[in-house]
């Protein structure tokens, strides 16, 4: 009877009740599906999502960018450095205010938006989820990442 209390005292600390697992599990899956159809395009997975933010704005501040992307700047200055050598995007010091670095979109950087629009159909053919499933999943985690 000790033995079933004890138990039961630490059931909310075994792994298969602990919602950050699985998504754990599938985030790591999701970018390792990721890897082979970005290799095309040299980037990694978080290069791409910061592309993609890239795509859509053509500049925006790194401390933007670190808010959409849910990133700290320990993350962006190396990822930003990465895709600066690349010739991705250039990084530059705001005129009005110096201690914001503004992030700008390069020809180079926007040519390869017409090279990664394969990119979401091919993951589609990845993911084991219908479109409905996939939309009610995305509807559930968008709405509040930080839970």
């Amino acid at each position: 009877m000790a033995e079933l209390m004890e138990s039961s005292r630490y059931a909310a600390l075994r792994l298969e009740n602990q919602l950050c697992f699985p998504l754990y599990a599938a985030s790591r899956e999701i970018i390792r599906l990721y890897r082979p159809h970005l290799e095309a395009l040299d980037l990694t997975y978080t290069q791409y999502i910061t592309m993609m933010v890239l795509w859509e704005e053509q500049e925006i501040s790194v401390k933007q960018l670190g808010k959409r992307l849910y990133l700290d700047s320990g993350t962006l200055t190396p990822l930003l450095k990465s895709l600066e050598a690349k010739g991705y995007v250039t990084r530059t010091r705001c005129e009005t205010d110096e201690r914001v670095v503004l992030v700008r979109l390069t020809e180079t950087g926007l040519s390869l938006r017409e090279q990664a629009l394969n990119v979401p159909a091919g993951m589609r053919t990845c993911v084991r989820l219908s479109d409905d499933e996939a939309a009610a999943l995305y509807k559930l985690l968008a709405e509040d990442p930080g839970l």
